[in-house]
């Protein structure tokens, strides 16, 4: 059964990789977005096509407007929009907020919040029954940190992941009536490259002993609440926060 075209954002490694597959197994063509890394993203694609799946790949930041119509663009060539995922989010080095730069932040900023913005903005102007669209779902990612406040490792990145909480349960509120849900997925500690890219390879293993689980989190296990909400199963959920954080 084909659902549509979903776009994920930061589509090309971690938790949107696992999205992007996860939706193209349950029925989406799929359109990913990444920043810099080419040859993941065409891994990706390539996973997908294998199994008989309809992917394409556009570059862009999510920071930058003109990058974010352009990643819309190329998810409606494909065909009906359905679905959007806003993942993509970086974290900057371990640091206390006292040791912060403007500049890490007004970036940390720019893509966690402005992004998510802009990325839900274009969906609403699609999706919305108000601007003639058929409706849809918006699932935004957002983190733990947003509630554990992440101190003395980044709490600008925990600060711009409650900015992204906040988005979702307005813009629930605010479009529930045009046909579009909107929920967000907080994923804990997962395997995933994000914590070497932010300067904390170990991180994983540090952190595993304060998980009730006793262990991470796989970027698949993220994904299957993604892509859950995402379909007709989760009709009636709408400005849900779900933690996929094994009791963290």
């Amino acid at each position: 059964m084909n659902r549509g075209v979903a776009l994920v954002t930061g589509g090309s490694r971690g938790i949107g990789a696992a999205v992007a597959r996860t939706a193209a197994a349950a029925g989406w063509d799929v359109c990913l977005t990444f920043n810099s890394d080419e040859t993941a993203a065409a891994g990706v694609l390539a996973d997908i096509e294998s199994v008989g799946g309809s992917a394409t790949a556009v570059r862009a930041d999510v920071a930058v407007e003109s990058d974010v119509l352009q990643a819309f663009a190329a998810a409606e060539a494909m065909g009906s929009l359905t679905a959007v995922v806003a993942n993509a989010g970086i974290v900057g080095g371990r640091a206390r907020l006292d040791e912060l730069t403007a500049e890490r932040v007004e970036r940390t900023l720019a893509v966690n919040v402005l992004g998510t913005i802009m990325c839900c903005r274009e969906a609403v102007r699609r999706l919305s029954t108000l601007h003639g669209g058929h409706g849809g779902s918006i699932v935004l990612v957002s983190s733990a940190a947003a509630r554990l406040g992440s101190p003395g490792e980044y709490v600008d990145y925990a600060a711009s992941k409650g900015a992204v909480d906040t988005l979702g349960l307005g813009l629930a509120r605010e479009v529930a009536a045009e046909g579009i849900r909107v929920n967000v997925v907080r994923p804990g500690i997962v395997q995933t490259d994000i914590h070497a890219a932010g300067g904390q390879p170990d991180r994983v293993e540090r952190m595993t002993p304060t998980i009730p689980a006793q262990r991470p989190g796989l970027p698949e296990e993220v994904a299957a609440a993604v892509v859950w909400f995402l379909g007709d199963e989760a009709s009636y959920c709408n400005g849900s926060i779900l933690d996929v954080t094994g009791g963290r």
